[in-house]
This record gives C-alpha cells, sequence and structure tokens, in this order.
C-alpha cells in the first residue's frame, strides 16, 4: 500500500513536527527557500511517486509568502507523479474575505480555493472555517475540523465549568457558541456590538445574566483582541465573577499582547494552528491547546479510507 509522506512549509514546523510524531513517522525532506530577488525555491528531497502526501501550511504572519510555498509544493508534488495531494491548512487564508459586503470587494477566499485546485490539490483539511459556506468554494473534498471537542475537553478539565456561562462576543459567533453550551449543559449569553468601522467596536450590549459567573468567551479568532477585551470589561461590568476566553485561531496581531496584559481576562486559551511562542513570552495570560491529535489522526483516518466525522464531536482517543 501507498505510504503517507508529511511535507512541512515554513509557516508552522513545531505543529507539523508533533503530527509526524503523532502519527510515528518523520517529516519529508523538503527545502524551502528564497532567492535574493525574494522568489521562493522549492526542492522536494525524496521520492513522493504514488505516494500519499500530506503537505502542511498553516495561514499566519507572512500570509502571502506561506500561500506561495503550499502552491509551489503541491505543483512539486503534482509533476513528481503523487498518487494524492492533501493540503494541511489549520487555519485558512483569507477566510474573513469570503463574501461581497460592499461594491468592488474581492471574494478573496474563492481565489485561493481556486489557486490550490490549480496548482493539483485534489483534498483540503482545515480547521474552524470563519464561514463554513467556504467548503463550496471548492470542488475537491474538505474536511473541516472543529476545535470544539478539544475546547470542551480544557473547560472541564481546567475551569470551574459547573458556575459557567458560555458567552458569544457577537451575534455571528452565537451558533458556535451555544453549541458548547449544550455540550456542557450550561446557559449562554450574547453580546451585541456596534461597529464604527471594521476592527473597531464603539460599543457593546449583553444580552443575559451573568452575575457571579465564570463567563467563558468563546470565538473563532482573536486578531487584535480589541473585541474580546471590550466585552471581558463588559462582562465585568455586569458583575461577572472572572472572565476567560478560548478561541481557535490566535492571530494575536499588532499590540493584541498588550491588549490582553492590561484587561480583566484571567487567560486567553488558543490552539496551535498559528505560531504563537513568541506571544506566549510577552504575555502569561496566554494558554495553549494543542490540536496536533486531531489533525494526525485526520490524516491516518483519510489515508486508511476511514470516516472522519468522528473527529467533528469527540477527542482522538
Amino acid at each position: 500500500m501507498n505510504s503517507i509522506k508529511i511535507f512541512a512549509g515554513n509557516s508552522h514546523p513545531e505543529l507539523a513536527q508533533k503530527v509526524a510524531d503523532k502519527i510515528g513517522i518523520a517529516l519529508g525532506k523538503v527545502v524551502v527557500l528564497k532567492y535574493s530577488n525574494q522568489e521562493t525555491a522549492i526542492t522536494i528531497g525524496e521520492s513522493v511517486r504514488d505516494e500519499d502526501v500530506f503537505i502542511i501550511q498553516t495561514g499566519c504572519a507572512s500570509i502571502n509568502d506561506h500561500l506561495m510555498e503550499l502552491l509551489i509544493m503541491i505543483n512539486a508534488c503534482k509533476t513528481a507523479s503523487a498518487r494524492r495531494i492533501t493540503a494541511v491548512i489549520p487555519s485558512f487564508p483569507y477566510a474573513r474575505q469570503d463574501k461581497k459586503d460592499k461594491s468592488r470587494a474581492p471574494i478573496t477566499a474563492k481565489l485561493v480555493a481556486n489557486m490550490l485546485q490549480t496548482a493539483g490539490c485534489n483534498h483540503i483539511i482545515t480547521m474552524d472555517l470563519h464561514a463554513s459556506q467556504i467548503q463550496g468554494f471548492f470542488n475537491i473534498p474538505v474536511d473541516n475540523l472543529f476545535a470544539e471537542p478539544s475546547m470542551l475537553k480544557y473547560i472541564r478539565e481546567n475551569l470551574d465549568y459547573k458556575n459557567a456561562i458560555i458567552v458569544s462576543p457577537d451575534a455571528g459567533g452565537a451558533k458556535r457558541a451555544t453549541a458548547i453550551a449544550d455540550r456542557l449543559d450550561l446557559d449562554f449569553a450574547l453580546i451585541h456590538k456596534e461597529r464604527k468601522k471594521a476592527n473597531e467596536v464603539s460599543r457593546m450590549v449583553l444580552v443575559g445574566d451573568v452575575r457571579g459567573k465564570v463567563c467563558v468567551l468563546v470565538d473563532d479568532m482573536a486578531d487584535t483582541c480589541g473585541t474580546l477585551c471590550l466585552a471581558a470589561k463588559t462582562l465585568k461590568d455586569n458583575g461577572a465573577a472572572s472572565v476567560y476566553a478560548i478561541v481557535t485561531h490566535g492571530i494575536l496581531s499588532g499590540k493584541a499582547c498588550d491588549y490582553i496584559n492590561a484587561s480583566t481576562l484571567e487567560k486567553v486559551v488558543v490552539t496551535n494552528t498559528i505560531p504563537h511562542a513568541d506571544k506566549r513570552a510577552r504575555c502569561d495570560k496566554i494558554d495553549t491547546i494543542d490540536i496536533s491529535p486531531v489533525l494526525g489522526e485526520c490524516i491516518r483516518r483519510i489515508h486508511h479510507g476511514e470516516s472522519v466525522s468522528v473527529l467533528f464531536s469527540n477527542m482522538p482517543s
């Protein structure tokens, strides 16, 4: 039977190594370089003919460089006769540009989907897409894994969850928050925010009673963390005992660490879909959930032709 080959780009080598360790194989040999004129040069250092290839590359930091690396690696494996090429993209780049929200706005997530398919990708594994309709941008299978089981495990093991309430920091994340609240048999609250312009929140209104409760803010991504910090302040002003935030993609750009340090948040818990070791060094409120077991089990199941749906609601054993 053809074997699994896992290659990693430069975006998140630590996660790729953890996934390879979980499966019990070594990472494939690949050299990713930049020429002096900033062109990306890639050399696959071993045979991939008739192999099941998985390329792990997440959307972070130098997002365009990492996307280009991924496209070139996919194409290199395709022209080297790989049997199947799966792109493992824990944090999908340009996922927020998924609709035409104003005149002449590009739908860049669709463009990224087209580029991946044109490069020669046969399958996509990603996690907590900003909008799950992005799966419809592809004409190839997309497995959109959820961080929810990992989040539930963290809440049960690390928080006083019997006295907790799950809070969505905006109306868009209500579905995600209610799903977690139902699984834990907890109450649910919602914060309605009014924006003046993108990335700037002007006013927040709380819907629900949080007095004396441990509030758990749940969201799919934390970028500048302005929303989370304002939400935490709103909850504290309404009598919350303590406030935690659990987020899938910790982008933590700009002054995010300073905002978190100055905020009333006890902890901001993020998964390692995006590398954030440098942020943890600057902010001791940041905690990490490791999602490499989920990705590793998903890769193993896809390779052996097993169902992946069990991972949508359960942690791998």
